[in-house]
């Protein structure tokens, strides 16, 4: 059971305490009706909770703590994981990882943004804030699995690229461009899946793909709620206002064109439930893979540079 609860799940998780209360006392009593009638009333609560969650209530899903991230990821879908280090110019930055893997017997390059779970953790992810060299190491796994012809899969999870001046000497934006470049003419399949948070050119950096699936529970914008209420209204008191502004969510995104399939997850969000999440994502990266590898090449690339450029074009 979680152990972070947030408001809008307290009730289901008050009722399910319930539930294992009685299931203890379940031997010496008659109660198995009673119990089967609050599982329902679980079931029923949880159906009408997250079928009208607000933008604001799935940022906060997507930023759950326990929330699958992209090592969970690799340890539920993928076996004979090889992680791979380094951009071999400047370092290994540990806030992407990255490596060979095989999904269900295909090889892939799987590349993720990666956070911690707690402060050791996160400070030796740096919060999931991609560094240059975080870039320059993902663009080099790609060129790796272009030159042994094997799909590529990033999964985006990042609350922004670091803003440090050591990242901005190294070239932050150049690093990001560059990627933005050359995925577009990457000539093999790439399919992207935001997982949690996808901010800005930080998710982006690893975001130009033929397919780009999302979580349901994930967001995906140029800028984080609060911090465009901070521009907005000089504070983060709006930061609700903002994400329903943003229109940050999947359902958002797919009717604006930008993502071409939610990926479900379990009841209750992917939190309660890596493995479920993994083996819903595992099941539809396997669809969307075996489609992809059946175009040639070079209709691939065209097909990938049309479906971006034609992002953010509007007629009046």
């Amino acid at each position: 059971m979680a152990k972070t609860i947030l408001e809008f799940e307290k009730p289901i998780i008050e009722l399910e305490q319930k539930i294992e209360e009685m299931r203890k006392y379940s031997d010496n009593l008659d109660i198995a009706e009673e119990i089967t009638t609050l599982e329902n009333k679980v079931n029923q609560l949880r159906e009408s909770i997250f079928a009208n969650l607000s933008r604001w209530q799935r940022v906060q899903l997507a930023r759950h703590p326990e929330r699958p991230y992209t090592l969970d990821y690799v340890h539920h879908m993928l076996t004979d994981f090889v992680e791979m280090h380094g951009d071999r110019r400047f370092g290994d930055d540990k806030a992407v990882v990255g490596g060979f893997g095989r999904l269900d017997g295909r090889t892939i390059m799987l590349i993720g943004q990666q956070k911690g779970r707690d402060t050791k953790s996160n400070l030796y992810r740096n919060f999931g804030m991609p560094n240059p060299e975080g870039y320059r190491k993902a663009l080099r796994l790609m060129e790796l699995a272009a030159k042994f012809n094997k799909p590529v899969v990033t999964l985006l999870d990042t609350p922004g690229a670091y803003p440090g001046i050591e990242a901005e000497e190294r070239g932050q934006a150049e690093a990001i461009a560059r990627n933005l470049f050359e995925m577009s003419h990457l000539p093999v399949p790439i399919v992207v899946v935001i997982i949690g948070e996808g901010a800005s050119g930080g998710a982006l950096g690893i975001g130009v793909g033929d397919r780009i699936l999302m979580f349901e529970n994930a967001w995906y914008s140029v800028i984080a709620p609060e911090s465009c209420s901070s521009i907005l209204w000089r504070s983060w008191d709006f930061k609700e206002q903002a994400a329903e502004a943003l229109k940050l969510t999947a359902p958002d995104l797919v009717d604006q064109g930008i993502v071409d399939r939610i990926v479900p997850e379990p009841p209750g969000g992917a939190h309660r439930n890596h493995e479920q999440a993994a083996s819903i994502l595992k099941k539809i990266l396997v669809e969307e893979l075996d489609t992809l590898r059946k175009i040639k090449p070079d209709k691939l690339v065209k097909t990938r540079i049309e479906k971006f450029a034609a992002m953010g074009a509007w007629k009046e």
